[in-house]
């Protein structure tokens, strides 16, 4: 069985870039663990996924995937580098609309079981998005 080869751009171009949150059902197993740290409110599991997604695209409702590289499989892993861009058209973490484009990265990696994503361990450099919408000083 191979690992989970293209379940990540998949997720970015499927889910967060089109919104297809029905996917991650189909993706994800039952038993998903998400080791990042999530939003406010964020629950666990899918539905903790689901709950980003949706929060993100509300936020940024033309969110796109501005660079995926690189991808990499090895066995039962995957890992990956995105740059995401989008403007600050919705409510984000109490923060009112701007108007501002936003350019974020984001890194993950997955673990695979038969062909579905168990477990994430993933950084999202929200710290970026913050400073960009005005809502921390630049350091």
């Amino acid at each position: 069985m191979s690992g989970g080869n293209g379940l990540l751009e998949r997720f970015y171009r499927s889910v967060i870039e089109s919104g297809d949150l029905s996917l991650i059902d189909e993706m994800a197993t039952d038993t998903f663990l998400d080791h990042e740290e999530g939003l406010p409110g964020q629950p666990a599991g899918k539905e903790g996924v689901k709950f980003f997604v949706s929060t993100m695209r509300e936020a940024f409702p033309d969110i796109r995937v501005k660079e995926f590289a690189p991808a990499l499989s090895e066995g039962n892993m995957e890992a990956c580098h995105v740059v995401l861009t989008g403007t600050h058209r919705g409510e984000l973490a109490g923060i009112p609309a701007t108007g501002k484009s936003v350019e974020f990265d984001c890194t993950d990696i997955i673990r695979v079981e038969d062909g579905r994503v168990a477990e994430h361990w993933g950084t999202t450099d929200n710290m970026a998005i913050m400073r960009q919408i005005g809502a921390m000083a630049m350091a």
